[in-house]
């Protein structure tokens, strides 16, 4: 399928405004950059109840918010732990606070978005440990947040998915907190090899290859392998028994062929996946529903998805 029409202008709007000198130039003025374009870009957000805490992490308090949906009674609903996009360096809650929302809403879940910490302030393995204590938390709490721990997801878009997919695995290897199904959103999956996505999409396509380098630079202390299954999931060893998943990529995004690989590779070591590969879309199109309509589609159909895996 080609570019879809209306990413086509969006990337135009954007490689026009870099021309013009107005694209960012230091991690402060990215993160504010990143900001903006998720709060221009986002669709209406979804009519939700949402409530903001503190959970205990590694190193201190993490900042959380809970969200239920609008209609949602005092009853024990399904738990969807939340980890927000932004290359480990960017993002926060509030970025992704229309996606949140619309995914509690769609998904009926009682949804908690975490605001781990972020790169070049704590490097690796920073994140990794607060979305892993974050988990174990959820799941400790369950009973007080409303949430049944038997039916507990976990997922997240671009970087966060990346770490969604860490968290799974962790928690087959030690032993973790049960996991019903993860929810893995253009997915961040391999930093040891160079995919051919990687490499056709390397520039003009939101995520540049520079971009992605800068943030690792950023991310990750000297010395640290890249092959590291807690930096890039797909280079794990051991699939089976990791929960059912939900993978959606993106056509024209970098990232795709990583994305497709980790759902062969569950589907082949027996895990139940659905995974849908969105033609004419790029990285993020899920969080840009007022410009790109199958932003909207995706997260109402995110929504079916869990409810079928959680029986929501």
């Amino acid at each position: 399928m080609p570019l879809d029409p209306l990413a086509q202008r969006f990337l135009a709007m954007m490689a026009a405004a870099a021309s013009e000198g107005r694209a960012p130039s230091t991690l402060d003025e990215r993160r504010q950059a990143f900001a903006k374009m998720m709060r221009l870009t986002r669709a209406e957000v979804a009519a939700v109840t949402g409530i903001d805490g503190a959970l205990p992490g590694p190193e201190g308090d993490l900042p959380y918010r809970l969200y239920a949906p609008a209609d949602a009674s005092s009853e024990p609903l399904p738990g969807f732990v939340f980890f927000h996009g932004g290359g480990m360096v960017g993002g926060s809650i509030e970025s992704h606070d229309a996606v949140a929302a619309a995914l509690a809403q769609t998904t009926g879940c009682r949804l908690v978005s975490v605001g781990y910490r972020l790169a070049p302030e704590h490097r690796y393995p920073a994140a990794v440990e607060d979305a892993i204590a974050a988990t174990s938390w959820v799941s400790a709490e369950a009973a007080s947040l409303g949430i049944d721990p038997a039916r507990l997801v976990v997922g997240g878009d671009s970087a966060g998915a990346t770490l969604a997919a860490v968290v799974c695995q962790e928690s087959l290897r030690g032993g973790g907190p049960a996991i019903a199904a993860q929810c893995l959103i253009c997915p961040v999956l391999d930093f040891e090899e160079t995919s051919p996505s990687r490499e056709e999409f390397a520039e003009n396509h939101l995520l540049d290859r520079a971009t992605l380098e800068a943030d690792l630079a950023l991310y990750l202390p000297e010395g640290v392998e890249r092959s590291d299954p807690r930096i890039s999931p797909l280079r794990a060893t051991k699939f089976a028994g990791l929960p059912a998943a939900i993978i959606h990529t993106a056509e024209f995004d970098p990232m795709r062929d990583e994305g497709n690989a980790y759902a062969a590779k569950l589907v082949a070591a027996g895990v139940a996946v659905e995974h849908t590969c969105h033609d004419g879309m790029i990285h993020n199109f899920q969080a840009m529903g007022a410009v790109l309509p199958q932003g909207r589609l995706v997260l109402h159909q995110i929504g079916e998805q869990v409810r079928r895996a959680v029986g929501g």
